[in-house]
């Protein structure tokens, strides 16, 4: 069973893909529960990893709406 990826991880492969454009700017990210589907871990750790991609200055969370990628990424 391969090891789970840590939130580290995971924030940077987010970091990749928001990089590679794969999620444009104003973009929603897929719920909680969808990338801890994705990435086989749990709700706590897609949490973490997002935390993460916020403090980047990638992503902002607006409240009972959900996780946006930032609309002018920093360079």
């Amino acid at each position: 069973m391969p090891i789970p990826m840590s939130s580290r991880q995971i924030a940077d492969d987010l970091t990749a893909r928001i990089t590679a454009r794969e999620y444009e700017p104003g973009t929603k990210l897929p719920s909680l529960r969808e990338l801890a589907d994705l990435y086989s871990v749990s709700v706590s750790t897609i949490q973490r990893a997002l935390e993460l991609t916020r403090e980047r200055g990638l992503t902002v969370g607006r409240a009972g709406s959900g996780v946006y990628v930032a609309d002018e990424p920093p360079a």
